[in-house]
């Protein structure tokens, strides 16, 4: 049966089958079961074979690629299908093993943009909800790789990818966190803020708010490097997603009770101004925008009763909770979207697309020397057709 050209499409169409709830459920026979594992055997050594030859090509100096006509648009090609191979936690493990992860972070130096960004991608996913990994990239200097490139790469693209893998790479990692905050990362993220980059600004504003809810601690440190200032200003903003993050953030300082910083913020007119700005604003919606806004909503009520003890008017007005959504959930988690992991899809995914000609296109340039193009057929015919 392992010569039936296994493909992972029939595997889920039959899996599927098995748990469609249109039949009772049954005991797997010797020949299905045998099936199944041939096929997950089968896969995954093609996709640790993929991985051992995407490692080769990033252990190969640039000028070699260049010489043999590789360029920076097939590296980044071969990153994305890296990066959909370690969307399995076990493959992103086992980049570490096969000699994988280290060329990576080389390329977060790369001398192209899209390369660095790229690798900062990867880099994310494979540290998503995974200590090992976490810990492992720790111990090859990826946090400094990423922090260099957040605070002073001069693409926006690479510094929005290097913050999103450095906001991963900390969450649920202590040493990390902690690593963060010694090398100025708070000063960083100050610096974040004053951009212009709207996608930018909300990465920033999103780890601040996780950072704090996780520390109390650092409020004082924030509320002395000026944040709640830079936060009250960007609550303004056109963005949505910007405005959010901003009142999310004030939102922890205000909780953050042990340190004064609900007081402290209590005091500030230009608050008091801002919610009262954004609360008339709310009034002035129509019902579709009303329902678009509603982690806004809340979030205002929120910082006014946290900051001013008393319920916001629009409490009063029925506009913190409309008619139909369920006044029992809590205010919104918009910190959490940031680092909401995707599904760690299996591996192979993008091998089960291998037939098309896009997909071989891509793959050509992971075999370098003479005869390449041979060698890529061959290697393409190894695995699921």
């Amino acid at each position: 049966m392992a010569d039936d050209g296994l493909k992972w499409e029939g595997l889920l169409k039959w899996s599927l089958a098995q748990t469609d709830g249109t039949k009772p459920s049954r005991n797997l026979s010797e020949e299905d079961r045998k099936w199944f594992m041939e096929a997950m055997q089968a896969q995954m050594v093609d996709v640790v074979k993929r991985m051992k030859e995407i490692t080769l090509v990033m252990n190969t100096p640039e000028d070699v690629l260049e010489a043999q006509g590789v360029m920076p648009e097939n590296i980044e090609d071969m990153l994305d299908q890296l990066q959909g191979h370690v969307e399995s936690i076990d493959m992103a493990n086992d980049l570490h093993s096969i000699g994988g992860l280290v060329p990576l972070l080389g390329y977060l130096k790369n001398s192209h943009a899209g390369i660095r960004a790229k690798a900062a991608e990867v880099v994310t996913t494979i540290v998503q909800n995974n200590p090992k990994s976490q810990q492992l990239v720790m111990e090859a200097n990826g946090l400094e790789f990423l922090l260099s490139n957040f605070t002073s790469d001069p693409d926006i693209t690479v510094r929005t990818k290097a913050l999103g893998a450095l906001s991963s790479l900390i969450r649920h990692n202590k040493p990390a966190i902690a690593a963060f905050r010694l090398a100025n990362g708070y000063q960083a993220l100050r610096d974040a803020l004053n951009s212009e980059n709207v996608r930018f600004q909300r990465k920033a504003l999103n780890l601040i708010q996780y950072l704090l809810h996780e520390n109390n601690s650092d409020c004082s440190l924030v509320t002395e490097l000026g944040f709640p200032q830079l936060m009250m200003h960007l609550a303004s903003s056109n963005d949505s997603g910007v405005r959010e993050a901003a009142l999310g953030g004030l939102l922890e300082l205000a909780r953050c009770s042990t340190s004064g910083n609900s007081n402290a913020l209590a005091e500030e007119d230009k608050l008091r101004q801002l919610l009262e700005n954004r609360i008339e604003g709310i009034n002035s919606m129509n019902s579709d925008d009303l329902g678009a806004a509603r982690e806004e909503r809340q979030l205002v009520d929120s910082l006014w009763s946290t900051c001013y003890d008393e319920p916001s008017s629009l409490r009063e007005k029925g506009l913190v909770v409309l008619p139909g959504e369920d006044a029992s959930q809590p205010p919104p988690d918009v910190g959490g979207k940031l680092f909401e992991p995707p599904l760690r899809a299996w591996a192979a995914q993008p091998m089960a697309q291998g037939s098309n000609s896009t997909s071989e296109n891509k793959e050509s340039p992971l075999l370098l020397g003479p005869g390449a193009v041979e060698k890529g057929s061959s290697a393409r015919h190894d695995g699921p057709t």
